[in-house]
């Protein structure tokens, strides 16, 4: 005798919703997809946000990406999670509208850039919210920002972000870098100034941590505040 099967990961009210969403996407239903444009508009843009060089180029990537979203749902594996997968829309229009405007414009090679290590435990007194941070990141040079967002934000190798951007390893080594060297002075002129925030705000690692991003946690505080 058979034994029933259980769904370990029964279907939610949210499931059924973006099911039904999904389902009239599929059709060209306009109103299913401007609901659908709403429901991730918050998460896509903070995905467009941290490649674009203001709000402007931000939404215009944000309108490339969803259309993409649109066009290629056929290719959709319902297997995985949607919001990974739109979200890797994104990050992919956000590259090539980088690689189509700018032309690398800003990238330099340098093949013998320092080796970035990762081992050492940022400095815990450092006081720097999520917020801070990513307005500091989005002062970088586009060249350096888009490296960094791929390495210490996405988890991209800098093998694979060779191959993303048509740069060498070397290149990508050297934009993080030089990163990390303009945010250690952001962030070294920053604690210069008296602060206004709350007692009970998080420093800049444990935020991070806090948030998922412990590789950008550690890429960004380690050795930089000394």
């Amino acid at each position: 005798m058979c034994k029933p099967i259980y769904n370990s990961n029964p279907v939610t009210s949210e499931d059924k919703q973006l099911q039904e969403l999904l389902a009239g996407c599929r059709e060209q239903d306009r109103k299913h997809q401007k609901a659908l444009y709403k429901l991730f508009y918050g998460f896509a843009m903070s995905i467009c946000l941290r490649y674009a060089g203001n709000r402007y180029e931000a939404v215009e990537i944000l309108n490339q990406g969803f259309l993409k979203v649109f066009m290629n749902l056929d290719k959709y594996d319902e297997g995985r999670p949607f919001k990974a997968w739109l979200g890797r829309i994104m990050i992919n229009t956000s590259i090539n509208y980088y690689r189509s405007n700018l032309r690398m414009a800003q990238m330099d090679d340098l093949e013998h850039a320092e080796h970035i290590s990762q081992n050492n435990l940022p400095d815990p007194d450092s006081k720097l919210s999520y917020d801070d941070l990513i307005a500091m990141v989005h002062r970088l040079p586009q060249a350096y920002r888009t490296v960094f967002n791929l390495y210490a934000i996405e988890g991209y190798t800098h093998h694979e972000i060779g191959k993303l951007l048509d740069i060498s390893e070397g290149t990508s080594k050297s934009n993080l870098f030089k990163a990390r060297d303009k945010l250690k002075r952001m962030i070294m002129e920053a604690e210069r100034l008296p602060d206004s925030r709350s007692g009970n705000d998080y420093n800049l690692y444990y935020d991070l941590a806090n948030q998922g991003n412990l590789n950008a946690a550690l890429v960004v505080n380690n050795d930089l505040i000394k």
